[in-house]
């Protein structure tokens, strides 16, 4: 008999994680909150239907923070079936640019379709259309002392 993976069953080890409906994808948006990239790591490669990021994600699964600090890893966060890419608030001619990752989220269209919303701090989004869900969430790195030092905290 097999049973599904709990939360905790992750411990301190990488995630590896993939979202195939919009339940699973809440998962993986909570755990990419507050990441932040260049907008150098953002690559849409057209002929592999592919949008991935190289995130620096805070580490919200981590239950050792009264032992250390507030830890980031890097991670991939690869969306494929992707058909076209479109953003706004985001200007790609800077290549300085730091974005922050609030939220993903699945619109869904018909036979399974849709877009992937990824909205942005300062108003930004990047909107994917996709033929299908398929997202992947993969730590790359070993994981580091957040440079800030702190937990990052929303205001209402």
């Amino acid at each position: 008999m097999t049973q599904d993976a709990k939360f905790e069953d992750g411990g301190e080890r990488p995630l590896n994680l993939g979202a195939m409906d919009a339940e699973d994808l809440k998962v993986i948006s909570s755990l990419v909150q507050d990441a932040v990239f260049p907008i150098t790591e953002m690559k849409w490669l057209a002929f592999d239907r592919r949008f991935a990021l190289l995130i620096n994600r805070f580490r919200w699964e981590d239950d050792g923070q009264g032992r250390h600090a507030p830890e980031r890893v890097q991670s991939v966060f690869a969306v494929d079936n992707v058909l076209r890419v479109a953003s706004q608030g985001i200007d790609r001619s800077d290549a300085d640019m730091i974005l922050s990752l609030l939220s993903v989220t699945f619109e869904q269209g018909e036979d399974g379709a849709g877009h992937v919303l990824l909205t942005l701090a300062g108003d930004g989004a990047i909107r994917l259309e996709a033929e299908a869900l398929e997202v992947t969430l993969k730590d790359v790195t070993r994981p580091y002392k957040a440079t800030s030092g702190k937990v990052p905290v929303h205001k209402d």
